[in-house]
């Protein structure tokens, strides 16, 4: 049935989130000037409300609330509405997250703040429906009230905003302390401590396949030998593996599990997931030797390239969890039809493998799952058979939005993921994805030598954030020590360059999540927390310290250093929340060694990749007669020439 609304002003963004709003009834306006000077006019209090588009609670929030007509009607005579993509400006997003999480104690999307005209918030939540149930209330009791005390206790509304001020500035407020040699040590304790022996990863649920703490860990087993820190990592990436927020149909990893035992996902699927945790899969297989993490992620660029390619070569931002309005759609399956596909005896042999039953293990529909199953009954060919006839299948079935929009973050992040997988499973071709999507990013997401956030229809839009520049740093880093190609370090010292001119904290250290000319918002936030990947300070500590052991540039380990005494406090209140930050303590806890060679033999080359080495980096010079120098500690060993004695030196 066709939308009879008018289209408010989103009607002209480029967001899929907006516009999926650009039809309601609520006279929504984008963050502008526009709007805050239209609410100071007119004297009316602000609704910010922020999400994105693959989220499904914002979906049944929009539905129940901003679809209503008398929901609309309440909001613009007492509110003016501005959306917010979170992902366009996680700026905007991160300041009121902290806001919700002060004022409730819990955060999520939908996030739905209530401001002052200048931008002072003094009411917060998230999910609202139209009417207060189960405890919660409602937006048709939540608007008047908050529009009646906004004009009749003014006095009220300045004292929760004064509050709220005060708590934001507090906590962008640094204390330099000293950070003790055993706080790595802590970190993996706590991370011991939330342990699921059972089933791997950490608490219980909903549980998340956190990429920081699985990364940590192993290089926590580098740096001390604990096999307990290896096999904690091992544990839990099996496991996900095994599970149902594995896709075993079409590939990839969903956002989370809601359960402990990793079988049901919330369904949708995250590009900065498939990156972070193909850096996963990569690395615990260059300690392992593991054909199933291998396989893992052969199989998730699969399906990277088949659903989430942009034709030029970048990567969209999600796929949504929903398709005809019901969560996990597109994914489930009923018993009787695996056998339809399959014919009746190899359908019931599959679904035995997969835990797929007339009763089904997710409201009377299946997950295809491992988890508590043996798979070795069919061939691996007849399986393989198998999951093409069902992915054929299902890809007739009506597919899940796609948020189409390409994000620099999340780009980046992928490049260096495939430059690296390309380079351990020596595969070209994950090199080649890397640099199209390199390529893609430096036409349309490069304004006059300054990154822009995020690409679509043709409109790049919004100035990079830290993150973004700390993601691409992280990309050249890998790219150069994948292919030896001496440009990708010459790039990444100019990105540093821009780094420290837009983003530095020249008084106390660090960077900044904007950058020096950005709007000024109520607050400037400055952050090495990480959430569900790295924040922009936390890799970019790491990526500076590898950058200057690759250039021998002692400027850049000092900029890296400095980002460690910036969040020193925060290190040692959180340890296990700076997990990214602390893998620079762990580097310099560790024998890292540069490698210099010249003309080096295809063994050689392989022998770089072929061990995990996370703390090492290693120049190519392309001519003249072999050799090799290990350096340490500021002094080098001498150069070998012959490549039979490299090779079994690097092998040890």
């Amino acid at each position: 049935m066709p939308n009879t609304n008018k289209p408010n002003k989103l009607i002209h963004e480029t967001s899929p989130y907006l516009l999926q709003h650009a039809y309601n009834p609520v006279n929504w306006y984008p963050w502008s000037e526009e709007a805050f000077k239209i609410a100071k006019q007119e004297d009316k209090p602000v609704l910010v409300s922020i999400g994105y588009s693959t989220c499904h609670w914002c979906h049944v929030m929009a539905h129940e609330s901003f679809e209503d007509e008398e929901v609309a009607a309440l909001l613009n005579e007492l509110f003016v509405c501005i959306k917010v993509d979170r992902e366009e400006r996680p700026d905007i997003d991160s300041i009121y997250m902290n806001v919700c999480q002060m004022m409730t104690g819990s955060g999520g999307w939908p996030l739905n703040v209530f401001l002052t005209p200048d931008q002072k918030p003094f009411y917060a939540g998230t999910y609202f429906s139209k009417h207060s149930k189960y405890g919660r209330p409602g937006m048709l009791e939540v608007i008047p009230n908050l529009a009646k005390v906004y004009h009749e206790d003014p006095e009220q509304i300045t004292t929760v905003v004064d509050g709220v001020i005060s708590a934001l500035h507090e906590m962008v407020q640094q204390e330099v302390a000293t950070i003790p040699s055993t706080r790595t040590k802590e970190a993996f304790q706590n991370l011991q401590a939330q342990f699921d022996d059972i089933y791997g990863g950490f608490g219980t649920a909903p549980k998340f396949p956190t990429a920081g703490q699985i990364l940590y860990l192993l290089r926590y087993y580098v740096a001390t030998g604990n096999e307990n820190a290896l096999l904690m990592a091992t544990k839990t990436l099996e496991q996900i593996h095994l599970g149902g927020i594995y896709d075993h149909i079409g590939f990839g990893f969903a956002r989370y599990s809601t359960d402990q035992i990793w079988l049901v996902p919330h369904f949708e699927k995250m590009l900065y997931d498939q990156a972070l945790l193909l850096h996963c899969y990569t690395e615990a297989y260059q300690i392992t030797k593991s054909e199933t993490f291998k396989q893992v992620v052969y199989n998730t660029i699969r399906f990277l390239k088949r659903e989430m390619q942009h034709p030029e070569g970048g990567f969209y931002s999600a796929i949504d969890a929903d398709s005809e309005g019901v969560e996990g759609k597109y994914y489930l399956w009923d018993y009787e039809e695996i056998l339809e596909i399959l014919g009746d005896k190899q359908g019931k042999v599959y679904a035995t493998t997969y835990d797929i039953t007339p009763k089904g293990n997710f409201e009377g529909k299946n997950i295809p799952n491992l988890i508590e199953t043996d798979f070795h009954v069919l061939s691996k060919d007849e399986l393989e058979q198998c999951r093409q006839k069902l992915l054929q299948y299902r890809e007739k079935r009506v597919y899940p939005h796609v948020d189409d929009k390409i994000l620099t973050a999340w780009n980046t992040l992928l490049i260096s993921a495939l430059a690296k997988a390309g380079a351990v499973f020596e595969e070209e071709s994950f090199i080649n994805i890397a640099k199209e999507i390199d390529e893609f990013v430096q036409k349309n997401l490069v304004n006059e030598g300054k990154l822009l956030v995020s690409y679509r229809d043709g409109q790049a839009k919004q100035n990079a954030f830290i993150d973004d520049y700390a993601n691409y740093l992280w990309a050249l880093n890998e790219l150069y020590l994948a292919t030896g190609n001496i440009d990708y370090i010459d790039r990444a010292e100019q990105l540093t360059k821009e780094i420290v001119d837009q983003f530095h904290d020249t008084e106390n250290g660090g960077f900044f999540l904007t950058n020096h000319t950005a709007e000024t918002l109520i607050v400037r936030e400055k952050t090495a927390l990480d959430n569900a990947y790295p924040a922009g300070n936390s890799t970019a500590a790491m990526q500076l310290w590898r950058l200057g052991k690759l250039t021998e540039n002692e400027d850049y380990i000092k900029l890296a250093d400095e980002i460690l005494d910036a969040f020193s406090a925060d290190i040692n209140r959180y340890p296990s929340a700076t997990l990214w930050l602390l893998q620079l303590m762990l580097a310099h806890q560790t024998e890292s060694r540069e490698i210099h060679l010249t003309n080096p033999t295809d063994e050689i080359r392989s022998a770089l990749y072929s061990q995990y080495r996370p703390f090492d980096v290693w120049h190519i010079e392309e001519q003249g007669t072999f050799e090799m120098q290990l350096c340490q500690n500021y002094s080098c060993q001498l150069a070998i020439t012959d490549p039979t004695e490299a090779l079994k030196t690097l092998q040890k």
